[in-house]
């Protein structure tokens, strides 16, 4: 059995956060390190409420939670209520959490973590904002090298956005951490909403979480529920997209998952596309390959891995 990959996951619960949180915590392939909360679906103070939360639904209150970032680097918050609800875990009644928030600054822990493991053993998992992570390559810039793999969810290309018409919303929160980060020569991996949106919660799916009877599938299912009634209604479709476990499920089954190495730049000037990944899809420019932007995913693989791993939670 090879050893379990170390990864910290920064994140802005958010109930899709909340199943990539519970996707991780069911996975021994896994070594959860911490959870980072960043401002971002809603503000600071929920998120890492949130991120508690979740832990104690998986079992898992040992779990080192920091809060971090509690607004973006230059721009005003803007968060999205109308999407995850007041708390931006709506749904299930989850309890108040008992378990502790560390003392330590997200950002503070990030680093340290990254300094104290030998270079590539740590993988960053950020779901949300990159506000945390680009604050810590910022102030320590000796982490960059350091770091295993940054895997995320954000942007969009072909799918364009889905905050404004141009930007996907992690992206567009933070914009400009997005572009220390893409500009950083950390390894990136970048679920766009090109992928999330092959991941549909069909009435099928939510009902086999619903299906495994334990209070994980349950509370999982009543998530769904509400957090997707808002994109049904947007596209149309039988259930919405499942953004935030596509990272997880990559560490997990790269093989699910297929794109191309390219050049990503983040639009930082212009309030009409701020926030826009452009994405060198078809390698146009010579600008360099600084990420592996994923573009396909097999659906059914994806939600069989997920419900099977919550099932064991």
């Amino acid at each position: 059995m090879t050893a379990a990959r170390k990864i910290i996951i920064d994140t802005d619960p958010g109930q899709d956060d909340a199943l990539a949180i519970l996707l991780a915590l069911a996975s021994p392939e896994l070594e959860v390190l911490g959870i980072t909360a960043v401002a971002g679906n809603v503000p600071l103070a929920l998120t890492e409420k949130n991120a508690r939360k979740v832990c104690e639904l998986a079992g898992r209150p040992g779990t080192k939670v920091f809060a971090g970032a509690a607004r973006p680097l230059l721009r005003d918050l803007v968060t999205a209520e109308e999407v995850h609800g007041r708390t931006g875990l709506d749904g299930p009644d989850l309890p108040e959490p008992q378990m502790p928030l560390q003392d330590r600054h997200a950002v503070d822990f990030i680093i340290e973590t990254l300094l104290a493991h030998e270079s590539g053993e740590v993988t960053l998992c950020p779901l949300g904002p990159l506000t945390n992570i680009a604050l810590a390559i910022a102030r320590e810039p000796r982490i960059v090298p350091r770091i295993g793999e940054i895997v995320l969810m954000g942007g969009g290309f072909f799918e364009g956005g889905n905050v404004t018409p141009s930007a996907e919303f992690n992206i567009y929160v933070d914009p400009h951490a997005a572009d220390i980060v893409l500009r950083s020569g950390a390894p990136i991996v970048m679920m766009p909403l090109d992928v999330t949106h092959k991941a549909l919660t069909t009435r099928k799916r939510v009902a086999a979480l619903r299906d495994l009877g334990t209070k994980v599938g349950i509370a999982a299912a009543e998530m769904l529920d509400f957090f997707e009634r808002f994109d049904e209604q947007k596209y149309g479709t039988d259930g919405g997209p499942l953004h935030d476990p596509c990272v997880i499920a990559y560490l997990l089954k790269p093989e699910l998952f297929a794109g191309r190495l390219c050049n990503v730049a983040v639009e930082t000037g212009s309030e009409l596309t701020m926030g826009m990944t452009v994405v060198d899809w078809w390698r146009v420019t010579d600008r360099p390959q600084n990420a592996l932007v994923m573009r396909d995913i097999d659906h059914d693989g994806f939600f069989a891995l997920l419900t099977e791993r919550l099932a064991r939670l």
